[in-house]
């Protein structure tokens, strides 16, 4: 699909991954009059009313938006995290096929991998288990976009795909310590050890568990290419096919910052699931992603960006 001209509607387009988006679209040349965000404040998509008049007169539905937040987010918020993205996700696919909406990209998470997948994890063991306990209800929620999607393209014919992206970072990340996912939770974390002249920073859970992290810039070329280029209904996964342990993660961020304090763990806390790491061949076989920055670099420019004045 040729974007330029088109329509496009995208959700959550005011995030961390929507503004992102945007600028990838308008290097490739969308007028930004083409583009239409539906902010919090005039359309709350869990309604059905505000999902009808947001896909009003729109080509291309990317839909971004989500609740989402860390570990402790996850245990104290399940339900108002598994009906508000259950909600917004079939809501906004249902209006737009009913509005003859050309396309619709759900993007889904990592989350709703099974808690023990096999590494690296295959788009076709998304099935194989029942997510990790403390990301199930969002994991899940926004697994519903792919069953969604087949059916709709089953039934329809609506070309509806779903993508998989790994935990996301980068400049303009959420680093609220209430919700922040783990590289701008350790950057505030230790930020304000550093500010405050303390000897240690303690962080969640025993560091054992790894993770996989994409750099914002590239998750957002991922997904453009894919609302070019991809049309079917199989998964596919986004990331960077590399795997650091949190506590690799945190010495990292650590020496990144200039911390010499000492990094102490709260085992009592929960890890999450044990490994993630994706295989990310499909989506350089379907329509050529590959991550194209270097992890520290990409950590240096987070970290660049939360000490700097654009904070």
């Amino acid at each position: 699909m040729d974007l330029k001209g088109k329509k496009i509607l995208i959700t959550g387009g005011a995030g961390f991954l929507g503004s992102f988006f945007i600028e990838e679209l308008l290097r490739r040349g969308i007028e930004r009059s083409n583009i239409t965000v539906p902010l919090r404040e005039e359309y709350d998509l869990t309604g059905w009313d505000a999902c009808a008049r947001a896909v009003k007169g729109q080509d291309v539905v990317v839909h971004l938006a989500a609740k989402v937040g860390g570990i402790g987010f996850n245990r104290e918020s399940p339900g108002e995290l598994f009906y508000d993205n259950l909600m917004m996700g079939a809501q906004m696919m249902e209006a737009s096929r009913q509005a003859g909406v050309a396309k619709f990209v759900g993007v889904a998470t990592i989350c709703a991998y099974p808690k023990f997948t096999p590494v690296p994890f295959k788009e076709e063991d998304i099935w194989n288990g029942y997510p990790e306990e403390t990301n199930a209800p969002y994991g899940l929620a926004k697994k519903m976009l792919l069953v969604q999607a087949n059916a709709y393209r089953a039934q329809y014919g609506m070309d509806a795909i779903t993508l998989f992206p790994v935990n996301l970072y980068g400049p303009r990340d959420n680093f609220d310590p209430e919700s922040s996912h783990v590289v701008p939770a350790l950057i505030r974390k230790i930020a304000e050890a550093k500010r405050e002249g303390r000897a240690y920073v303690e962080v969640w859970g025993t560091g054992t568990p790894t993770r996989e992290f994409l750099y914002v810039e590239d998750a957002a070329r991922g997904i453009a290419l894919a609302t070019e280029q991809y049309g079917k209904p199989d998964p596919v996964n986004l990331g960077s096919g590399m795997e650091i342990s949190i506590k690799d993660l945190a010495t990292l961020i650590a020496r990144l910052m200039d911390f010499e304090g000492e990094l102490r763990w709260d085992a009592s806390k929960p890890d999450g699931q044990p490994r993630r790491l994706l295989d990310v061949s499909r989506a350089e076989r379907e329509f050529g992603f590959r991550a194209a920055t270097d992890f520290e670099e990409g950590l240096k420019r987070t970290i660049e960006w939360y000490q700097g004045p654009a904070k």
